[in-house]
């Protein structure tokens, strides 16, 4: 099931379980879509995967399956930010399915 992350890793905005604007990859990095399509290009800085809409869970799964509440915060700096230009690098043009 998926956690529902409370927020976007490269900015820290709050992204509710009910956001339209969360971006995940398969691993359930999650991003806000402006940083997703912006900064991030869409592609991972943690794994280069392709970062698509993530899924609302109804209201009434949330009440039993809630969100998490663990914030991940990691600031596209430094050797994050070098890590994540190769994979924009290695990946532009390239169809997510085939990275």
């Amino acid at each position: 099931m998926l956690a529902l992350r409370p927020n976007c890793e490269c900015c820290d905005r709050d992204l509710p379980a009910d956001s339209l604007d969360a971006m995940m990859c398969t691993f359930e990095c999650t991003f806000c879509s402006a940083c997703a399509t912006g900064v991030l290009q869409n592609v991972c800085p943690n794994c280069g995967g392709e970062l698509v809409r993530r899924p609302v869970r109804p209201a009434e799964k949330r009440l039993t399956y809630p969100a998490s509440a663990e914030r991940v915060f990691k600031p596209l700096t430094g050797e994050r930010m070098k890590k994540h230009a190769d994979y924009v690098e290695r990946y532009r043009g390239v169809d997510p399915a085939k990275r």
